[in-house]
């Protein structure tokens, strides 16, 4: 008959992501963390707590995070699908546009704000040939 080691209740806590995460074979000592949590209400009542916090967390970024695709977008993608589909001119065209701006405000010891912008756009046009069309 195999013995449980007994472990406190901070080793225990200190293993709440891995049980959360439902990964709690990955824990140090999974056994001993079970068992533990079957006897002290203390422990049970915080983890019970941080995967309420969990999924909490997981349903507000499940709906602030909601963001859709621009509809030039599936346009162009739906253009390009059609084109293929009727056999166009076997050339594809990919554009990568990469948009970044930069906010920086600094306050120096008077109080006074500096305010800078900076707009980083970039447009890269690359063109394939489909080399069967070419034949």
């Amino acid at each position: 008959m195999s013995h449980i080691e007994e472990i406190p209740c901070v080793e225990v806590l200190s293993s709440v992501v891995f049980i959360i995460e439902g990964v709690a074979e990955e824990s140090q000592n999974p056994q001993a963390i079970a068992s533990h949590l079957n006897t002290c209400s203390d422990c049970q009542a915080e983890v019970n707590h941080e995967q309420a916090m969990h999924m909490l967390l997981q349903d507000v970024l499940r709906r602030s995070c909601d963001e859709k695709a621009p509809e030039e977008l599936h346009r162009s993608i739906h253009e390009e699908l059609l084109r293929q589909a009727t056999g166009g001119a076997g050339v594809t065209e990919v554009v990568t546009q990469f948009s970044m701006t930069e906010i920086s405000i600094e306050i120096d010891e008077f109080g006074n704000v500096e305010h800078r912008e900076i707009q980083i756009e970039q447009t890269h046009v690359q063109h394939f040939v489909d080399e069967e069309d070419q034949k």
